[in-house]
């Protein structure tokens, strides 16, 4: 049956294709029946994929889609797809890395050009409604691609096959395995530590991203080779971020990304992803110095997750969109005369800065200057009572949007960081919400499976390999917080739904979408990093964690043989490699942590809470305790009568450990 010429926006479960459903355009979201459509009436299609909590996806929104004359030329010469890539990152990955191929930048909003049967040909991002900033006007851009399908169709085609064949052998092909070592992870930190910015932290130049993954890397760099050079980058980036206006001061929270090299200016929209892996920097960074600044942004952040970004259910939202009432940054900017109207100028001044750098049309920014920082972290309670006042004062205001769908391996992300910071930081009710998160995602598979995306009673189906990974990191981090032997049997049977529906054919990897996925034009790996791990890294870490766990010397022998063909395939990677060599690192040399304490007055076990390491699995067990006994390297059981520690890496354990100082040195070796 043929899809109706109107908008079929209205009843799709994601909030950024509602956005769009009242637009004059005839948008259909991605599925096979739009791809028909194509096919039947020989049209181009139109493929514009987004983000809610994306700027210039609004604002290509509101001048051209909004707008009658420009849709009617989209109406009449292609059938128009929109995506979100939230939703969708296995079609956004398939068309960003064809736009690479073109030899065009990337971003969002993503315009593509695709032939009927789903193959790019054309493509670029933001098109503004007039000709300006160098780039044609979008009318004159739908109009020559119309032209030159109609005159090149032959040609075009020919093009759009090589070139999708391209991405296939980019992104979805298998290579031979590479011999894993210690070198990859050294070699790439270094290569890293290059580019960082040794005073503002960062990679140098402008815009600067938090960029997680890279920053992991040269955290387990210094870990495993004490090379302080690496810390000390991780310290200062984590400062300077924390310090300039990506940081929201008075509500908590970390935005996207800094349009300037100071880390002043953001793009506001905050994402779950981004916070979720500062907070477990934050963390590390707390217990490997004791430097305040580090418990308090966690403090702050972990207050902004739980007060603005959880559901009803219990699990937590994408994200918060950059605009309020059109404008970007409104929410969170202030005027001399607002700030003055709300507390004393003089207290603010003590401990905080406003800012209007060239360039910046909105209103002032907070930031902190080093010395402000320091003063804040002296005299927290002046500083708590300032911010109260002006989070109050804030909280009348035109709110930015709340994308409200819930992602599984995003949620799997914030849960590991709920649960390590709640060990860490003794705060039991993080671990609680890291559960109840947990238990609505769990709570919403069908005959097993996990759904992608949670937005009320709609689920989307089938789910991605990253968030199986991502949910089984998470099922883990909760046994390491709680002790609970449910969820070690629920990260294994996330790993069996895992190799059910995504491995690939020769048992040596992963494909990021499922088996019986049938919209898809390819089945791509998921090897490249975006602003998180890459699902493949993320596969890697969960299979070595939870063979760590349990003992399971066959997964862990699957787990080095899926490491060692990633790495095969990364070697031909531009970019995007660190999530997995970083994964790779932990399975050349897993490591574990027994803790046998009392539980009435444990000396061991704070200690291993205090050291949190991202290379191990702890498993603390009451003396006496003699169900689910851990397995030790050469399957030795250690003895449970009495108090011990005993740290192993790889096959080899040191001798056990019963005093907590010793202990603390021990985990605090480098």
């Amino acid at each position: 049956m043929p899809l109706p010429p109107e908008n079929l926006l209205a009843r799709e479960a994601s909030p950024y294709l509602r956005q769009h459903a009242d637009n004059p355009v005839h948008w259909r979201p991605w599925s096979r029946q739009a791809l028909a459509e194509a096919e039947a009436t020989g049209k181009p299609v139109l493929v514009s994929i987004g983000y809610a909590a994306c700027h210039w996806c609004h604002v290509m929104a509101h001048e051209s889609f909004e707008n009658a004359e420009v849709a009617d030329v989209m109406n009449r010469l292609f059938v128009n797809i929109k995506v979100d890539r939230e939703e969708r990152p296995d079609i956004d990955q398939i068309y960003m890395a064809a736009l690479a191929a073109m030899g065009e930048q990337g971003g969002w909003p993503l315009t593509m050009f695709l032939t009927p049967q789903g193959k790019p040909f054309w493509g670029g991002t933001y098109f503004p409604r007039e000709p300006r900033y160098g780039r044609p006007g979008f009318i004159q851009v739908l109009e020559a691609v119309d032209k030159a399908w109609r005159d090149k169709a032959e040609s075009l085609t020919q093009s759009a096959d090589a070139l999708i064949a391209h991405v296939d052998a980019q992104l979805s092909a298998n290579a031979g395995k590479t011999q894993l070592g210690s070198g990859s992870l050294i070699a790439l930190a270094e290569g890293i530590g290059g580019m960082m910015d040794g005073e503002r932290g960062g990679l140098r130049g402008a815009p600067k991203f938090p960029n997680a993954p890279f920053i992991h890397t040269l955290w387990l760099s210094w870990l495993a080779s004490g090379n302080h050079q690496h810390r000390d980058a991780v310290l200062i980036s984590l400062e300077a971020m924390l310090s300039g206006g990506i940081y929201d001061h008075i509500g908590g929270g970390l935005s996207r990304y800094s349009t300037d090299a100071e880390w002043l200016v953001p793009h506001f929209e905050k994402m779950l992803y981004d916070n979720a892996q500062l907070l477990r920097l934050c963390n590390w960074a707390y217990a490997a110095t004791g430097k305040k600044l580090f418990r308090t942004r966690i403090e702050e952040t972990i207050d902004w997750l739980l007060r603005e970004m959880r559901t009803d259910d219990g699990a937590f939202a994408a994200s918060l969109d950059a605009d309020s009432d059109g404008e970007e940054g409104l929410f969170y900017t202030w005027t001399r005369m607002e700030v003055a109207a709300t507390v004393d100028p003089a207290d603010f001044d003590r401990f905080f800065s406003l800012a209007s750098p060239p360039g910046w049309e909105g209103n002032p920014i907070i930031f902190q200057t080093v010395d402000q920082r320091e003063r804040s972290l002296q005299e927290p309670e002046r500083v708590r009572t300032l911010k109260s006042a002006l989070l109050s004062a804030r909280q009348p205001r035109a709110r930015p949007g709340r994308d409200d769908k819930i992602l599984a391996d995003w949620n799997g992300l914030a849960i590991v960081a709920l649960a390590e910071c709640g060990r860490s930081l003794d705060r039991p009710d993080w671990i609680e919400a890291a559960q109840a998160a947990f238990a609505h995602i769990l709570a919403a598979r069908a005959q097993d499976r996990l759904p992608h995306s949670i937005l009320g009673p709609a689920r989307l189906y089938p789910a991605l390999s990253s968030d199986y990974a991502a949910m089984a990191n998470a099922a883990i981090a909760l046994f390491e917080a709680t002790l609970e032997q449910d969820y070690v049997a629920a990260a294994g049977a996330l790993l069996e739904q895992l190799d059910a529906w995504y491995r690939d054919e020769e048992g040596t990897g992963y494909y990021l979408t499922a088996s019986d996925s049938m919209d898809v034009p390819l089945r791509v790996r998921g090897d490249v990093d975006d602003a998180i791990p890459s699902a493949t890294a993320q596969i890697i870490e969960a299979q070595v964690r939870y063979a760590s766990l349990t003992g399971d010397a066959a997964l862990a022998e699957q787990a080095y043989l899926i490491a060692e063909h990633a790495a095969g395939r990364i070697a031909r990677q531009a970019y995007g490699q660190a999530g997995i060599v970083n994964a790779c690192a932990m399975a050349i040399e897993p490591m574990k942590l027994v803790v046998i304490d009392t539980p009435e007055a444990p000396r061991l076990v704070p200690v291993a809470n205090r050291n949190p390491d991202p290379r191990r699995v702890d498993i603390l067990l009451a003396v006496g305790t003699e169900a689910n006994r851990p397995i030790l390297p050469g399957n030795m059981l250690p003895p449970v009568d009495r108090p011990g520690a005993y740290l192993c890496t790889g096959q080899v354990c040191l001798p056990p450990v019963t005093d907590p100082g010793e202990l603390n040195d021990l985990l605090r070796r480098r």
